[in-house]
């Protein structure tokens, strides 16, 4: 994505990554982690703000701090150091509301002639895996890279 990113931090295991967000709303923690699923080499990607009263990412929050942009670049800045480790890994993502996974498939969208150069990137639609089509509803994404 060739956005402005944010400086990020990541655990030594480069499974937990942490930036701040800065804009209309000040500043915000967010956080990612990369959890192994149940099937081996498949990593869900959770992502939100920080909330440090109980050390936990809050999915649901909205911050509003005028930076998407910004911060979904982050994110996919994320993606390339998380797969230069674990470069075998898939990685599976799901908005934690429909208007989080419009939100991202807009923006695998927006960007899938550069994401397409270095990942594989299925949606799951109708109870089936395909490789992403832009304009499908998909309800889940799956990349790995190539």
């Amino acid at each position: 994505m060739n956005h402005s990113k944010y400086l990020y931090q990541s655990e030594k295991d480069f499974l937990i990554y942490s930036f701040y967000s800065e804009g209309q709303k000040g500043r915000i923690q967010k956080m990612f982690i990369y959890s192994e699923t149940a099937t081996a080499g498949v990593y869900n990607l959770a992502f939100g703000d920080y909330n440090e009263a109980n050390n936990s990412i809050d999915d649901l929050s909205i911050s509003n701090n005028g930076d998407s942009l910004k911060t979904l670049a982050t994110v996919a800045s994320t993606v390339y150091a998380f797969t230069e480790k674990y470069t075998n890994a898939w990685i599976l993502a799901t908005g934690s509301t429909k208007v989080r996974t419009r939100l991202y498939r807009m923006g695998i969208s927006n960007n899938l002639y550069e994401i397409s150069i270095d990942f594989n990137i299925y949606g799951y639609i109708n109870e089936t895996w395909e490789k992403f089509i832009v304009g499908e509803n998909y309800e889940t994404f799956l990349l790995t890279k190539k």
